[in-house]
């Protein structure tokens, strides 16, 4: 505790010592140490600030990108205005860097939060808000960081933690590889190359393949064995989910994972530990799309025989910092997930409740879930539904229930209980 004050003492002393307290309403923009930033207070501002941390947004390293420093302070626009209204005062920013900017995140919504606390007003509380890659930012920021957040929501959430995650990409490309065949020009599942391009290298030859109806089984292969949307949901895929999911997938086993090995000094996946397997039932929804059984053994024993990917220990170790979840939260997390996740799986959740429950912070933690189909595909009712939720839950200290997220609303009802994730 003392080290984190004589931290938060020290912060403070790199901001300008001109405390102010402006009267509302406000929105004002600018940079804090490279990060663009925007901040906007209502005139009936309820005395809570929600701090949003935006989702992974890809670096412009390649010919005609341009890099997004946008600092949003709603995963919408349209949003903005309706929890303004509510009075919350909402800010955001846009990072030092783009890519996995994990580290980055959590130092640039710290200062902010300093910041505003000197320049603007001081909260009565502070939410930290997530999505995808900035649930990363936002578990790991309730950990380091509780005595600046009174809470926090994090929805489409990468619970299972950074290494996790990654390696089930690796997962991804091993079977991808094993049906279709990589370019060597890619690189190797274990370690893709530093400057692949998606767009022009990977989508062409995904695009090829997935207009010929013959290779449908195929992805489906690929679907199940990776846990996609959740073991158990399907195995047949929902409604509007083909083909989009394996090119996003895709994109993150590619040309962002070639960004983050870039950051870590090498690659970062490893399979050692796995067990590429299908249910009966899995099995025979493939044998009824026309895969006969000793294919789909043959595949899955393939898919083991490549059990062989380890990852460097400096490269690795960058991965776990960026992030690895203690579960040691001390103040209430609310998580949001739709039931239809292509990219980070509902299964996640599940990971992340064993994290915190193993560390006996399990009272800090309420989860609660939608029939959505896609990545961060929520509607603005629930948004504004589990904003309200959590705001009561760090200034009442009661913990929400099922009834606070009507299924009316498109909520599961809370005896929902995603299944595990496939791999360990």
């Amino acid at each position: 505790m003392l080290k984190k004050l004589v931290f938060a003492a020290s912060l403070l002393l790199l901001f300008s010592v001109q405390f102010a307290n402006a009267t509302a309403p406000v929105d004002a923009s600018g940079e804090l140490f490279g990060a663009p930033y925007r901040i906007r207070v209502p005139a009936n501002w309820n005395g809570t600030l929600l701090i949003y941390a935006h989702g992974y947004r890809d670096r412009a390293d390649h010919p005609g990108e341009v890099d997004n420093r946008a600092a949003d302070i709603a995963p919408s626009a349209a949003l903005e205005p309706v929890l303004l209204g509510q009075g919350y005062a909402l800010a955001g920013s846009a990072y030092r860097n783009n890519g996995w900017a994990v580290q980055e995140g959590i130092d640039d919504l710290r200062n902010l939060a300093i910041y505003f606390r000197l320049r603007v007003g001081h909260p009565q509380k502070t939410i930290l808000w997530g999505f995808s890659m900035g649930t990363v930012i936002t578990f790991e920021s309730m950990e380091r960081y509780g005595f600046l957040y009174d809470g926090a929501l994090a929805a489409c959430a990468v619970g299972a933690g950074s290494p996790q995650s990654w390696d089930s990409a690796g997962d991804l490309m091993l079977a991808y590889q094993t049906l279709f065949g990589m370019p060597p020009t890619w690189g190797t599942v274990g370690n893709v190359r530093d400057d692949i391009d998606f767009e022009t290298e990977v989508q062409p030859k995904l695009f090829t393949e997935v207009s010929n109806p013959a290779n449908f089984p195929k992805f489906e292969f690929i679907r199940l064995v990776t846990g996609t949307p959740g073991r158990g949901i399907t195995p047949p895929a929902p409604p509007a989910f083909y083909p989009g999911w394996i090119f996003t997938d895709m994109f993150f086993s590619t040309e962002a994972r070639a960004e983050l090995e870039r950051r870590a000094r090498g690659p970062v996946v490893q399979n050692l530990n796995r067990n590429y397997n299908l249910t009966d039932a899995e099995k025979a929804y493939l044998v009824a799309l026309g895969v006969p059984a000793p294919v789909i053994e043959g595949w899955l024993a393939t898919l083991n025989g490549g059990r062989n990917i380890s990852a460097p220990f400096f490269p690795r170790l960058y991965l776990k910092l960026n992030a690895q979840y203690t579960g040691k939260i001390d103040n209430p997390v609310l998580t949001l997930h739709t039931l239809y996740d292509p990219l980070v799986t509902v299964s996640q959740e599940r990971e992340y409740a064993q994290t915190v429950g193993q560390a006996g912070r399990s009272r800090h933690l309420f989860q609660t879930y939608t029939n959505g189909n896609g990545h961060c595909n929520f509607t603005g009712e629930q948004l504004v539904t589990s904003i309200n939720a959590i705001n009561t839950w760090v200034r009442t200290r009661t913990k929400p229930t099922a009834a606070n997220f009507p299924t009316a609303l498109g909520f599961l009802p809370g005896d929902f209980v995603p299944p595990p994730m496939n791999q360990p």
